[in-house]
């Protein structure tokens, strides 16, 4: 007797697919029914999920968990479409199956994965599939461009505007909360620090609900021109029809922008003044130092349920020590709810995670470490700083948190914003001491044994894994995918 799972998923949860999602299961049972040598272990189904990729299918990956625990030998799905309409996760998924002495039968293809020619026919089937879901990508995509143009708004309601249907609304509460804080930075010139204390010392509450306001929240707000009442869409765009990640356009495509669009909550002649101050205040404010580049990982986490970058959390033991943790900067912002990835990842388990992939490279090492040594060498000899120059950089620095000490113990700042201005810092003089630590090897041999170090995942160093890495993302489940600068493929890590 043979133990069989049945796959069904449907694309949508509209209720015409919800009907034919039902009808695959009906059609399966009565299929199964009628061998007797089959026995029906289970029926895994995924509903409202896109097929260009396996990471959100929970039913399927607890369908190939099973089969790796021997509990079915065979699954039969409608067609390859249904299985995947990724053609590297079709053939990778069947090879593993078929490996553990699993067949896959996909019945309409004619498609039995344990015979010999399977994988040839496989391949065209799933290239076909892919193709498909290219084209049908292109034409959302397209239709969404075309609406963009007519007016129709795309996202959430957000602070001061309801957006339902496609048509943005004033909300008098929320609006009236914009104004005042429009007021307070352009006309009462006060910071984004005072503005976001006085709110919350005023009880008014952001758009969750809650009652925390951060600066970065306030210049978010001053920045957004819809509260002048234009309109800019594909502020973010999602490049790979594959794994549907969205990320931000930086010129990728062309964003869609409509002047005058809705009603606007602050008149032009104000917003124009804001602008202006938002560029003189970010002009006269010195940083030795980007905020992407204060950690090795900044900017380089990004969550993969959502898309947002992941940002660091220092936390204190007992011991006095801090631990650093990066987490999704929606769930972060905007509460959990707000992003599911319900993960964090610690500052030394990502290092690891890179030391990982650096050792599963397969590549001529030696070549990499030469290579990479001389761009090591070249930035410490082409730049002017010294050892002397950084270390009375890190003094400064030092001078400066103590002054944000100084102030919160004088209740000039919360206990809150001393804590972000201090990790702030505290990053700037971890990143300076690293080059401290670098600049002593101007010789080219000690350099190479320090980067071979890293290269063979003996040491870590967070100045070559941020040259080396070019993304993390994260996924609910648990799952890391890590992919490194100028290497195609992806690494695969998970958190248990």
């Amino acid at each position: 007797m043979i133990k069989v799972a049945v796959y069904c998923r449907v694309s949508t949860d509209k209720d015409d697919q919800a009907n034919s999602f039902q009808a695959q299961q009906r059609y399966f049972k009565e299929y199964i029914d009628r061998m007797p040598e089959w026995e029906h272990y289970r029926t895994y189904a995924d509903e409202g999920i896109s097929g260009t990729s396996t990471i959100k299918r929970a039913q399927f990956n607890r369908m190939i968990a099973d089969a790796r625990e021997g509990r079915f030998g065979l699954i039969i799905t409608k067609e390859v479409s249904r299985f995947s309409r990724n053609i590297l996760d079709t053939i990778s998924y069947t090879r593993e199956l078929r490996a553990l002495g699993v067949g896959v039968l996909f019945v309409n293809d004619g498609i039995n994965t344990l015979e010999p020619d399977s994988e040839l026919r496989l391949s065209i089937m799933g290239s076909i599939a892919q193709e498909e879901s290219r084209k049908t990508s292109t034409r959302v995509k397209w239709g969404q461009t075309r609406q963009m143009e007519r007016g129709v708004v795309f996202g959430r309601s957000l602070l001061g505007y309801d957006v339902k249907g496609g048509k943005i609304s004033v909300n008098p509460e929320g609006a009236e909360i914009v104004r005042l804080i429009f007021r307070k930075y352009g006309i009462e010139n006060k910071s984004t620090s005072e503005i976001s204390r006085e709110l919350r010392n005023e009880g008014y509450k952001t758009l969750s609900g809650s009652d925390y306001w951060s600066p970065a929240h306030i210049i978010k707000i001053l920045k957004n021109e819809k509260y002048v009442g234009d309109l800019v869409q594909k502020k973010t765009i999602t490049p790979d029809y594959l794994s549907h990640t969205k990320k931000y356009n930086h010129g990728e495509e062309p964003m869609i922008t409509l002047r005058d669009h809705h009603e606007p909550i602050i008149d032009r002649e104000l917003w124009n003044e804001v602008q202006k101050e938002l560029k003189r205040r970010n002009k006269h404010s010195v940083r030795s130092i980007g905020r992407s580049a204060i950690y090795a990982f900044s900017g380089k986490i990004e969550c993969g349920e959502c898309g947002a970058s992941f940002v660091s959390r220092s936390k204190k033991r007992a011991d006095g020590s801090f631990v650093r943790r990066w987490c999704c900067a929606a769930a972060t912002t905007r509460g959990a709810k707000a992003c599911g990835v319900g993960r964090a990842i610690r500052d030394n388990t990502a290092s690891e995670l890179m030391r990982n992939a650096i050792a599963l490279l397969c590549f001529d090492r030696n070549m990499i470490i030469d290579n990479l040594t001389k761009i090591v060498t070249e930035v410490i000899r082409s730049g002017e700083e010294t050892t002397e120059k950084l270390a009375n950089e890190v003094d400064r620095i030092l001078k400066k948190k103590a002054t944000v000490l100084d102030s919160y113990f004088s209740g000039i700042i919360t206990e809150e914003e001393m804590r972000l201005m201090t990790e702030r810092y505290d990053g700037e003089i971890s990143a300076l001491r690293e080059k401290i630590a670098i600049i002593p090897l101007c010789e080219f041999d000690k350099i190479r044994n320090k980067v071979a170090a890293v290269v063979n995942g003996e040491n870590g160093c967070d100045i070559l894994y941020r040259m080396l890495l070019d993304r993390m993302t994260v996924y609910k489940e648990g799952r890391v995918e890590v992919r490194l600068k100028e290497i195609p493929e992806a690494f695969y890590f998970s958190l248990f």
